[in-house]
């Protein structure tokens, strides 16, 4: 007894060592087995539960099975994707990652879906896991470098930069907690630089929230690097979710915030300060001349705010909001009813618009004319509550303005000063050393409108959804008016009329109720990348001239084959209609017209990947008023559950006579996959056929530009008031820039124009991935940045540039991480790298002169 107990005892470690399990080792060799022979017949949903037993029954299988685990896990999350289970998706993930928690493709694979669902925050996470498990790994670099831009947007480094704001932000702050104001809440504090102004101040007590996982992550960090996070308490919610004592045990004596965008109230500063008066902030002063113990009362800086505007004539701002041509590509656009961008505004709230864009206006090309003098628009007291709380109710306000200039009036631009308190104020101004943009409220009138000295433009401002909304109505001139909110055709559009009475007024617009509501149904909307691109002329003259020339050479050789085959045969028939088309896709992203240029060669059948519904009617209605057969004009997403399978034969007889392909990124990015999606419509073309672009030339500059660097990185602790913020707000930074015009970047031009890389989208064995190119500077100083652009060659002899006047594309630009001295006849080598349609460049100065690749 006493040996069989001893035995018991110690051999409890021994059979666990070596347990034999005959039922579990058949489960675990079953369930192997199917897992394979289930990911062979491609039922992954299956394959992926019989892999997820077999690891946790059996680790000592995942380095034999992580790869076919991986697999199984993608497709499976696929399939997932496809029919909506995303709870489901996000499930599979979650096991997976408690099988390999340290898995870095997974972890990535993951952050691509949390992105692609809109979890930035998740996503970011993800992708940052995976880096720190593999630095070199280059897909979950480039996916965090992608989000980075999403949370962590390029005004956060200007604004942290601006070092004449953030002391101006100070002083107002110390003069604050000086006065009494003690205890302070820092409403979207971001990186916590107000919050440590307070607590530099002197204030006793700093609270702070902030709405972004990611910004409040880098908070914390910021403000313990700072030895104050003992000192300052960091919330993860919005003001509105916070109570007394909940959050922060009594009502503060001061607010600070900077939670304004270009268009003032756009980020939501009503509403928070309303609920911060009714349940955060001591109550106000009760009258200006109040003295004693500020501590006693509550404050917010900034206190308030003026709100200025003034008419623009600008190129650059109507080609991106309303059809500024009649004809495209041959191609009268009359019968496609009104086209307009997703940027309009009037009076009365439309959640399907926004009410404002923005733009810098010193930088946009071509410049802008004012063609009235600046006016104030609103002016707005932070510490009313009162005036808060009836902003919304505001009866409309009309401002008749005087036109000081002759010009087309294309939009309102808009700025504010804003008043921190009695002696500092910051304004966003288009002629100010600002980080701010303007918010531009643009004219949608569907004929061009030319403004004369004299005239008086009438505009109405209101704040109906505490949203600054203003819109141009009409204009007098020699005592009549014309007025610009009228639909097409309406018998007010455009045309010059006396001022009716009110009775008037009513039964004209009962009379046209009908005919207003029947226009509106040729409303369609474009984005404003998309109203652009319709606007430029050359991109549309450039594929008719190649598609023309294409279609013209396969006619050619259709009927030469015919006549060969006719004469062949010993009883020639006539051919069939459907034998003689030529089959064109076009799978550009967004609205397109490629497919009707291609469809008016005759003979062509032209399939679109226009998806919605109202784009769709428009090129129908311009198909007809172009004699194209509805037979030859085809949507083809129509019929397609899986975006991929676009590229696919037309039929089982005919392969593709051209397939268009969309190459670059209105941000100036070569776009994702491009060079996949290129080698698998090379298999799909007949035979002469043709992927348009042929090539595409990529060229750049070298430059130095201060404004790249402020853009991208925080520069040292002196413009954050000596602060260390740099170091943490910096691990968002992205090596490329985007979105940028190069023709007004404040930059001094180091070198010529040169070659940097090609991209042959019809010849795979002509492409490469690195290249080395040298390029000599042809003036001295600091090589900042590295901005490119494309040539984009349809055939060897049509092509069209990113970098010309009215291309509807933006620039990028590489910005090397630390800047490199040069000077006149220096040899700089440029690594180039091309990795999944991502650039990367390195640069160094050679020893020795060398000659340019």
């Amino acid at each position: 007894m006493p040996n069989t107990s001893a035995r018991q005892k110690h051999g409890r470690r021994a059979r666990r060592r070596r347990r034999v399990d005959p039922a579990r080792d058949e489960l675990i060799s079953s369930s192997l087995e199917s897992a394979q022979q289930c990911l062979f017949n491609q039922d992954y949903g299956t394959a992926f539960v019989h892999y997820l037993l077999v690891l946790n029954l059996a680790p000592m299988f995942k380095d034999f099975a992580r790869e076919s685990f991986r697999f199984t896990l993608f497709k499976w999350a696929e399939e997932l994707d496809s029919v909506g289970r995303i709870q489901d998706l996000f499930d599979c993930y979650e096991q997976a990652l408690e099988v390999f928690p340290a898995d870095e493709v997974i972890l990535n694979s993951m952050g691509e879906h949390l992105f692609r669902m809109g979890f930035r925050d998740e996503a970011a996470g993800h992708f940052y896991k995976a880096l720190k498990l593999k630095p070199d790994f280059l897909e979950a670099r480039e996916n965090f470098y992608r989000v980075a831009n999403w949370l962590v947007e390029r005004w956060h480094f200007l604004m942290l930069n601006d070092h004449g704001r953030n002391q101006k932000y100070q002083q107002a702050i110390q003069k604050a907690v000086q006065n009494g104001c003690n205890t302070v809440l820092d409403i979207g504090t971001g990186t916590g630089i107000l919050g440590m102004c307070a607590k530099k101040a002197g204030a006793a007590e700093v609270y702070a929230c902030e709405l972004s996982k990611t910004m409040y992550e880098l908070a914390c960090e910021v403000v313990t690097a700072n030895g104050m996070d003992g000192s300052i308490k960091i919330l993860h919610k919005k003001s509105l979710e916070m109570e007394v004592p909940k959050d922060i045990p009594h009502r503060v004596s001061l607010v600070v915030t900077e939670t304004v965008d270009a268009g003032l109230f756009g980020e939501g500063i009503i509403e928070s300060l309303i609920h911060a008066w009714h349940n955060l902030l001591l109550p106000p002063k009760r009258d200006e001349g109040e003295f004693g113990d500020q501590s006693n009362t509550g404050r917010v800086i900034p206190a308030g705010a003026t709100v200025f505007g003034m008419a623009v004539e600008c190129l650059e701002i109507r080609r991106h909001h309303r059809l500024c041509i009649t004809e495209v590509g041959g191609m009268s656009m009359a019968a496609a009813g009104e086209l307009r961008s997703p940027v309009s505004c009037s009076s009365e709230p439309d959640d399907t618009m926004e009410p404002y864009t923005t733009e810098r206006l010193s930088r946009l090309p071509g410049g802008y004319k004012a063609l009235t003098e600046p006016f104030t628009a609103l002016n707005i007291d932070f510490n009313n509550v009162q005036e808060l709380e009836g902003l919304s109710s505001r009866e409309v306000r009309e401002l008749r303005l005087l036109v000081t200039q002759e010009g087309e009036l294309d939009a309102l631009a808009v700025w504010f000063q804003l008043h921190l308190d009695e002696e500092n104020s910051l304004s966003t101004g288009p002629q100010e050393d600002t980080c701010w943009e303007q918010a531009i409220y643009p004219v949608h009138s569907t004929k061009s409108f030319v403004l004369k000295p004299q005239d008086e433009l009438i505009v109405e401002v209101s704040c109906r959804d505490a949203y600054l909304r203003l819109s141009c109505v009409a204009v007098l001139r020699d005592g009549q008016k014309v007025h610009l909110d009228k639909r097409v055709g309406s018998p007010h559009s455009g045309n010059l009329v006396p001022n009716p009475n009110p009775e008037a007024e009513l039964c004209s617009a009962l009379a046209c109720l009908q005919t207003n509501q029947s226009q509106t149904e040729d409303f369609c909307m474009l984005e404003c990348s998309e109203m652009a691109l319709l606007n430029n002329q050359d991109y549309h003259q450039s594929f008719c001239r190649a598609l023309t020339k294409l279609i013209s050479k396969l006619k050619a050789k259709n009927q030469n084959h015919g006549q060969r085959s006719a004469f062949q045969s010993d009883s020639a028939t006539s051919t069939t209609p459907n034998s003689s088309l030529l089959y064109v896709l076009d799978v550009s992203e967004g609205f397109s017209l490629l497919p009707l240029i291609a469809a008016r060669q005759g003979h062509v059948k032209a399939y679109s990947s226009v998806e919605k519904k109202k784009q769709q009617e428009v090129l129908r209605r311009l198909a007809r008023s172009s004699d194209i057969s509805e037979q030859h004009l085809e949507f083809w997403l129509n019929h397609m559950e899986d975006e991929h399978g676009m590229l696919q034969r037309p039929s089982r007889e005919k392969l593709w006579s051209a397939i268009i392909l969309d190459c670059v990124e209105t941000c100036g990015l070569i776009r994702q996959k491009l060079m996949e999606k290129a080698s698998l419509a090379r298999c799909l073309l007949e035979e002469g056929g043709q992927i348009f672009p042929e090539k595409i030339v990529v060229y750049g500059m070298l430059v130095e530009s201060d404004t790249l660097l402020l853009e991208s990185a925080v520069q040292g602790q002196k413009p954050t008031l000596g602060f260390n913020i740099a170091p943490f707000i910096n691990q968002f930074t992205v090596p490329v820039h985007v979105f940028l015009d190069f023709s007004t970047l404040e930059c001094r031009h180091l070198s010529e124009t040169v070659e940097l890389f090609v991209l042959d989208l019809m010849d795979a064995n002509a492409n490469y991935t690195n290249r080395d190119v040298k390029v000599q500077a042809m003036s001295a100083g600091r090589i900042t940045a590295i901005p490119f652009w494309y040539r984009i060659y349809l055939d060897q002899e049509i092509s069209v540039s990113t970098l010309s006047q009215n291309s509807h594309w933006k620039q990028a630009a590489v910005v090397l991480q630390e800047p490199l001295e040069v000077r006149v006849g220096d040899w700089v080598s440029l690594a180039v790298k091309l990795h999944k349609s991502t650039i990367s460049i390195l640069a160094h100065i050679e020893n020795a002169p060398a000659q340019m690749d």
